[in-house]
């Protein structure tokens, strides 16, 4: 999964590709160097973030997914705003990426199950603007799998269909860097709900702390981070660097298959 921002303040290429005509080249790039998904976000939710109306998240998001919607590889609005995901699926989308894990808008539900839409359902401790304000966990593994499985639950109970949902660990989202790390070496739980997971570590700020990296110079030890996460059995990688990712992947399904 490409990662595509379409917004001014992303805590790593924020205002690269602000305009449509930047972010639909860059995603055309992304999808020759082999993404599978091009996850389209219209609103920041680095933390601290301030919010945006779903008027401005639409106006950045729809005109890129309406131009991407016929280049083979697979749309996703990345949104907490059910009238925006509406508008994305309408206008070409198949996944909804929801880092509220769809309790932001209580509208998304119907959403989703009414389109047929993908569903990843992510773990965030309070909201962007606060999440990063001394989160504590008891258990972070058990607490944080036991409650996307509660949420995929509640989702299958609403009419959503079980094959539609992937869940999110949400590395970074009211975590700290102990807190990233036990989560990363306890993937295997967070499948345990029967679910398919996603993992996001791309250039996060725990990578930062571990190597001393600036925000931009975090390849490796992201590297480094996903082929971890390929070997706890992750089914999607969401990331910024695509072909260094896929040299990763073909290293990784080599040695799997001698």
């Amino acid at each position: 999964m490409g990662i595509l921002n379409v917004t001014p303040d992303s805590f790593s290429d924020g205002g690269a590709h602000s305009t449509a005509e930047a972010a639909i080249l860059h995603a055309e790039a992304m999808i020759a160097e082999g993404a599978d998904i091009i996850d389209i976000g219209g609103e920041s939710t680095r933390p601290g973030a301030d919010p945006v109306s779903s008027e401005d998240e639409a106006n950045r998001t729809l005109p890129v997914i309406r131009a991407l919607a016929g280049s083979g590889a697979v749309i996703s609005i990345d949104t907490m705003k059910a009238e925006v995901a509406e508008a994305a699926v309408n206008a070409g989308a198949r996944i909804i990426n929801d880092v509220s894990a769809c309790t932001s808008d209580k509208d998304m539900v119907r959403v989703v199950a009414e389109s047929g839409a993908g569903i990843v359902l992510m773990h965030m401790k309070g909201e962007p603007r606060t999440m990063q304000s001394n989160p504590s966990y008891e258990d972070v593994v058990q607490e944080v799998a036991a409650y996307l499985k509660a949420r995929a639950n509640s989702l299958v109970t609403a009419g959503v269909a079980q094959e539609s949902i992937m869940l999110d660990p949400g590395i970074g989202f009211g975590k700290t860097m102990t807190h990233n790390l036990r989560l990363l070496a306890n993937l295997e739980k967070i499948s345990e709900a029967g679910f398919p997971v996603l993992a996001g570590i791309s250039r996060k700020s725990f990578i930062g702390t571990i190597t001393g990296r600036d925000v931009n110079e975090r390849l490796a030890g992201t590297l480094a981070g996903l082929v971890w996460c390929l070997t706890k059995g992750i089914h999607v990688l969401r990331v910024h660097d695509v072909p260094q990712t896929l040299d990763a992947i073909k290293v990784v399904k080599a040695l799997k298959e001698v």
